[in-house]
């Protein structure tokens, strides 16, 4: 029997120029056939431009489990240039470690906070590689490297990597052009902490089989080969896998895992899966899977955080670029949140429930998005934000995925050399939808509602039970619509609007329990006041005694909308 490999699959992230790729070069054992910067555009540019994976094998160490074996790294080099970010995070989905990459001389750079918060949000485990230890002097080297060391840990401190292992290596000493017989400095002391590091991430092979293909090529004689990891399920030889994005089903031909012939692979494998009769042109990257399994959507309804170094505000209507899955689209988002009364109620994870009421959000609420004005009013008062948070998200073009996939949106139209974080907030997508005319068939069972409150005047009483109303209407709006709603005067009584009154926009309100008479008295004089000043021929002292005795009583309509509701009808509760 073949002795037993782990495969646990070590994303190698970090700012352009930090030495990813000669990092992983000088790790691996066993390049694939997408490692090292080997597209021609790649190598004129000096730039990793696609996701690279080659393969490092070592013995199992003992906290893995018993008995011979091999630990093997697959390392995915992905690219640092900031254009290319979309890349970088359809790789950190197949990750289980993360070794970001800073460049000694540098420290921390614009990117290298960008992978740090893709790290964040995709992966459990990193260590921090401090590269280009060479250019350093030698005699202050050891200070220096623990200067960075230092400050690597101070900016770690508030993450979810705090106290991670930092290791100082030089990958390629001399750079790209030294010969090849320099020694790389610090790589065995790196394999021993990756060693260290390597856990049994959780695989299953039950499940829908879906593989994130990054690379697509043909073999003359032996056919189409795609390769790629996969992200759940299983695939075995014979099998029958879709192209969604094609439309198109092929049968599995043969297999291999860095260059061995294999019948079967599963959850978090790196494999190369070959079919026949297919053009490797028509897919360079995107997904396959058990035929059917995907569905592609048009909008989605996802929970979402927003990435707490992104500044400044996330509006409602503003577009993003969203990933999801392996595909990045233009979306335009609207965000809604639980409805009041339900701020604190424990959510379900990965559930959204279509029987409750949510309320419609200008924008994304979080502490520096309520006004500093507000904050000023209420010094003491603790802004109370809701436990959790949605958004509708409607893109530019179908996208095909999984359910319950990682959504992340970015602002990839910024200035890529301004030094800000251009990943704006990520989720998990709840429920995609795959009509075309989803607006019609699908919103209207989304219950976002807009709460509404206008107020106007009472003019003046026309008898015990009611009153004529104005300023609460423009003059053109249809009252008929209104009839029936319920109002409040500033007095305390609760009124019905009963109709129109005249052609100005003025209303009639019925007070079921009737007016009480000290409001009775407050409108009787108000009104005898406005008829004694007759036209124009009011003085100044009529004026300042009418502005303090009579406060006018004011009406209030409160009411709610729901935002998809076809009809716009006006609910109170």
């Amino acid at each position: 029997m073949a002795a037993r490999v782990l495969n646990v699959n070590v994303g190698v992230l970090g700012h352009i120029d930090s030495g990813k790729t000669a990092l992983a070069r000088a790790l691996s054992t066993t390049g694939s056939t997408a490692a090292f910067d080997r597209a021609p555009q790649s190598r004129a540019r000096g730039i990793t431009l696609d996701l690279g994976f080659s393969c490092l094998r070592t013995a199992l160490p003992p906290q893995l489990g018993p008995g011979p074996g091999e630990l093997q790294f697959t390392l995915v080099d992905c690219p640092g240039h900031a254009s290319l970010i979309r890349t970088i995070i359809g790789g950190a989905q197949i990750i289980d470690l993360m070794m970001l990459v800073i460049d000694v001389t540098k420290g921390m750079q614009t990117q290298s906070a960008e992978c740090l918060v893709i790290g964040q949000i995709a992966c459990q485990k990193m260590v921090v590689v401090l590269n280009k230890i060479d250019l350093l002097p030698e005699g202050k080297r050891q200070s220096a490297i623990e200067k960075m060391t230092k400050k690597m840990q101070k900016t770690l401190e508030n993450t979810k990597f705090s106290g991670c292992p930092i290791v100082a290596v030089a990958a390629k000493p001399g750079g790209p052009e030294a010969p090849e017989t320099e020694n790389p400095l610090g790589i065995s002391e790196l394999i021993e902490v990756l060693k260290s590091e390597a856990y049994l991430p959780s695989r299953d092979p039950s499940g829908h089989f879906l593989m994130a293909v990054d690379h697509c090529f043909s073999i003359k004689g032996q056919g189409t080969v795609m390769t790629g990891t996969i992200l759940s399920g299983s695939v075995s030889l014979g099998d029958n896998v879709e192209i969604p994005a094609l439309k198109v089903t092929k049968r599995v031909k043969s297999m291999q895992m860095f260059h061995t012939p294999v019948t079967y692979a599963m959850q978090g494998d790196r494999v190369g899966v070959c079919v026949t009769q297919f053009d490797p042109k028509l897919l360079e990257r995107g997904l396959i899977c058990t035929p059917d399994s995907l569905h592609t959507i048009h909008a989605a309804i996802i929970s979402l955080k927003k990435i707490q170094y992104f500044r400044g505000a996330l509006q409602t209507k503003a577009k993003f670029h969203i990933t999801v899955g392996h595909e990045t689209v233009m979306g335009r988002v609207m965000f809604f949140g639980p409805a009041p009364a339900n701020f604190n109620e424990e959510i379900q994870e990965n559930v959204f429930d279509f029987e409750k009421d949510y309320l419609y959000q200008e924008e994304y609420l979080s502490k520096d998005s309520v006004s500093s004005e507000e904050n000023k009013e209420n010094d003491q008062a603790e802004v109370q934000l809701p436990k959790q948070q949605w958004a509708l998200l409607e893109f530019e073009k179908p996208v095909t995925c999984p359910k319950l996939c990682l959504v992340i949106g970015s602002k990839l139209d910024t200035d890529i050399h301004a030094n800000t974080c251009r990943l704006a907030f990520h989720g998990v997508l709840l429920q995609g939808m795959e009509d075309k005319n989803y607006t019609e068939t699908f919103l209207p069972k989304l219950k976002v509602y807009k709460q509404k409150h206008k107020e106007g005047q009472v003019e003046r009483v026309m008898d015990d039970y009611s009153v004529i109303g104005r300023a609460l209407f423009k003059k053109e709006t249809n009252i008929q619509i209104f009839v029936g709603l319920k109002v409040k005067l500033s007095t305390g009584e609760d009124g019905i609007i009963d109709g129109g009154f005249g052609q100005s926009g003025k209303f009639k309100i019925r007070i079921p329990d009737g007016l009480k008479p000290d409001t009775k008295m407050l409108l009787t004089a108000a009104s005898k006041k406005k008829s004694k000043g007759g036209k124009g021929d009011m003085t100044k002292e009529d004026e300042s005694s009418k502005n303090d005795s009579a406060q006018p009583v004011t009406i209030s309509l409160i009411f709610k909308r729901y935002v998809f509701d076809t009809q716009k009808k006006m609910i109170q509760s």
